[in-house]
């Protein structure tokens, strides 16, 4: 079992490794400098705060460390907890038949596979992106993770794919019964209002390697 403290511990050990204080290493990665200070690791309750996703991939980011070193700095045994192996397909190819099952979730042949950080979704995947269509909020190169078991609320960044097998990441404006309201991430594409039959799935996007 993955404990709270061993997951500062790792912080605390990549900073040293990079020669740095840990308020040093949030500096540099474009945190509040107290972000990882001791007295931030538990709520005035005295209940344990975990860092966010964001700060521990802005990490990795400043120090140009891999998700795997950060992993071996947690013990012998993180990597298993801390992250898994999820199927990547580039984004392109996600509109092609034998890719997902009914359901959306990732099947077939023609997957590779990456090491994420552990997302609480068996089925999660990843698409990477292709050119610009997504920019400025994902670039090309980018590995965007999808988690077909998430909620969706307004306001989340989702990958839809309709039936005539066209996929689009867009931003959820408005579910409802009847139709989808969808957000253009790059501005110099269109938004999008789907009938909901015309889709297949739609899915949150919960991570991403930029």
């Amino acid at each position: 079992m993955l404990r709270h403290g061993d997951v500062w511990q790792a912080i605390d050990r990549l900073a040293a490794k990079y020669g740095m204080s840990p308020s040093g290493l949030a500096r540099r990665a474009g945190l509040d400098p107290t972000t990882f200070n001791k007295s931030k690791r538990v709520t005035k309750e005295g209940k344990q705060r975990w860092p966010s996703t964001e700060s521990l991939a802005k990490v990795l980011d400043a120090t140009g460390a891999s998700l795997a070193e950060f992993v071996s700095q947690v013990g012998n045994d993180g990597a298993a907890v801390l992250a898994q192996r999820i199927p990547v397909i580039g984004y392109t190819q996600a509109g092609n038949e034998g890719f997902f099952d009914d359901a959306g979730f990732p099947a077939g042949k023609g997957w590779d596979e990456v090491l994420f950080p552990r997302i609480s979704d068996p089925h999660a995947y990843g698409l990477e992106v292709n050119g610009d269509s997504m920019a400025p909020v994902y670039r090309d190169g980018d590995i965007i993770v999808i988690s077909p078991e998430a909620s969706l609320r307004r306001g989340d960044r989702v990958v839809v794919k309709t039936r005539d097998g066209e996929v689009m990441a867009k931003q959820l404006l408005r579910q409802s019964a009847q139709r989808v309201e969808l957000v253009s991430l790059n501005r110099a594409h269109p938004d999008r209002v789907l009938d909901s039959g015309a889709i297949d799935w739609i899915a949150r996007i919960v991570w991403a390697s930029q």
